[in-house]
């Protein structure tokens, strides 16, 4: 008995020195780890130049959660060594081999990484600072970032990895360098600078997708101001917009595509002059449109024997007008290749449209005098023409009537492409929709913006549905989808026919957007819910921020 009271002593001893941490059972902690003491002395101020490490004590055993993506450390130092990485301590460490800059207040702003061992409670916002002068500067800049376009995630899909930062104001700009200071904002875009000097700075944001702390052009979302900030008081209520960042005009790729070859760039060139450089093709046509990053080359493969039997080294020159290049594909002609038609869109014709089918060829001509459009086995009266906007496209006119189901046969033959036929005959069933499935809604605007501009209803990517090219303070959209769409205008100041974006690299801000909110949801797009039968009504005041709650 003896024997086994000792045994089950000991092993109790041994389990008891195995944790760390609280025991088993009582109520849950939820109570976040308190700092408790440093390796500095509580002014922190005055501390020697050639400190190489920071140790920070707590009143229990912490750990550090994604410190690498959370510890901003503002003006940037290199650390070498950080402690704990997974395993408990009572304390964090820092060390760094750099020596720290005279009459300078350092910022290392942990953000929620300090969680402690248990459960994983984070100290929220964790900042610590401390000055090598005989003060530390108390000074900050507050406000909001968020996406100008209203789009809650990346262009991948991803959350937003939003931080700001603040460069000294020189004559000359060095934006590949890590900010002087930094921060990041939290999920609600709301951020801080603490601890700044004063002095005159150019403040940036952008989402930091690869987590390198430094604005990464043509890849990352940015927001910036043109005008220096000149800080000798502190700044509250500042509020920045993100743009897509504008990407140089530069060539990526050529590759063989249905009818001939796609050249793609990054960027969003204005115009691309290209020309084949050699014997073949003898016979091509260039299509582009201004501000696509795709240029197609389209000929005729077979009757020019090009690639038959090998692939062949096809040679052509482009002029985007800020660059001139020659370039190669090594062309070998698909085994199929034939142009096709299809309908990518509805079934079911909303009532006052027009039936649409698409081609995977550019359409050049077509022969509606062949076609034959039923209803109920009796031939309807209807013309046809090619979609001045999308050249891949035919768009069918007729008195649809509700209710009834139609079928469209195009025969082989009579959809023509420069270099190319439709290949078989294609039979198109639709019907045309009844109004009741449909709803309809109704926009006044106040105060509406001096030029033209698109009214888009978006899904829930942020993908226009519908939109309108207007200068009207009243917009109506009719025949509408029943589903919940957001609301946005995008002006087009200079009425070129494009919205333009902002080039950081330039300074150039953006054209105007507004994105339509009601008081009480915050930054995110009120939704208007379009249901059939119904007709929604909405007054929108663009000199208002938010609008008010009916």
């Amino acid at each position: 008995m003896k024997q086994f009271l000792l045994w089950l002593f000991s092993a109790l001893v041994l389990v008891s020195c195995a944790r760390v941490g609280s025991p088993v059972g009582g109520d849950k902690d939820t109570i976040p780890p308190k700092m408790v003491g440093s390796n500095i002395d509580t002014t922190r101020i005055n501390v020697p130049r050639d400190l190489k490490e920071l140790r920070i004590d707590f009143d229990e055993y912490i750990t550090l959660k994604d410190v690498n993506k959370n510890l901003i450390i503002s003006p940037p130092i290199k650390y070498t060594k950080i402690i704990p990485s997974s395993m408990g301590n009572k304390y964090l460490q820092i060390q760094w081999k750099d020596t720290l800059q005279a009459n300078t207040t350092y910022n290392f702003n942990f953000g929620n990484s300090v969680v402690d061992l248990n459960e994983s409670n984070p100290l929220p916002y964790f900042n610590f600072a401390f000055s090598t002068g005989d003060k530390i500067d108390d000074l900050y800049i507050s406000g909001t970032i968020s996406d100008a376009l209203g789009s809650e995630k990346n262009s991948e899909g991803k959350e937003r990895n939003l931080v700001i930062g603040l460069y000294q104001a020189k004559d000359s700009m060095d934006y590949r360098q890590k900010p002087y200071y930094i921060t990041k904002a939290d999920p609600d875009g709301y951020f801080e600078l603490n601890y700044l000097t004063p002095g005159k700075y150019k403040i940036v944001g952008f989402d930091d997708e690869n987590g390198n702390s430094i604005f990464d052009p043509g890849k990352e979302g940015i927001a910036f101001q043109k005008e220096t900030i000149d800080l000798q008081s502190s700044i509250s209520g500042l509020k920045l917009k993100t743009f897509a960042s504008k990407k140089p005009v530069k060539y990526k790729e050529m590759a063989i595509s249905a009818g001939g070859v796609l050249m793609t760039f990054e960027g969003n060139p204005d115009k691309v002059i290209v020309k084949a450089v050699g014997d073949k093709p003898s016979d091509y046509k260039v299509t582009h449109k201004a501000k696509s990053d795709s240029v197609k080359i389209w000929f005729d493969a077979g009757k020019e024997n090009i690639g038959a039997a090998v692939s062949e080294n096809l040679k052509f020159s482009y002029d985007t007008g800020t660059k001139q290049d020659t370039v190669s594909v090594f062309y070998k002609k698909p085994a199929k290749e034939d142009m096709t038609v299809s309908n990518p869109f509805s079934n079911k014709l909303a009532p006052g449209s027009d039936f649409r089918f698409s081609s995977n060829y550019i359409i050049n001509k077509i022969q509606p005098e062949n076609w034959k459009l039923e209803s109920d086995s009796i031939a309807q009266n209807f013309t046809a023409k090619i979609s001045e906007l999308d050249s891949t496209q035919v768009i069918v006119k007729s008195d649809f009537v509700v209710g009834k189901k139609y079928k469209l046969t195009v025969p082989k033959n009579t959809v023509i492409s420069f270099y190319n036929r439709l290949s078989e005959s294609v039979r198109f069933d639709f019907e045309a929709a009844k109004p009741e499935e449909f709803g309809s809604f109704t926009l006044n605007l106040v105060n509406k913006p001096e030029h033209k501009f698109w009214i888009q209803l978006l899904d829930d990517k942020n993908e226009p549905v519908y939109q309108k090219y207007t200068n009207e303070p009243l917009i109506k959209f009719t025949n509408l989808k029943p589903a919940s769409y957001k609301l946005r205008i995008l002006v087009d100041n200079n009425e070129n026919g494009f919205w333009d974006s902002s080039d950081f690299a330039t300074e150039t801000l953006s054209e105007d957007v507004y994105l339509y909110r009601k008081a009480g949801d915050k930054d995110v797009m009120t939704k208007v819910n379009i249901r059939p039968m119904w007709e929604i009504n909405e007054n929108w005041d663009l000199t208002k921020e938010e609008q008010p709650v009916n």
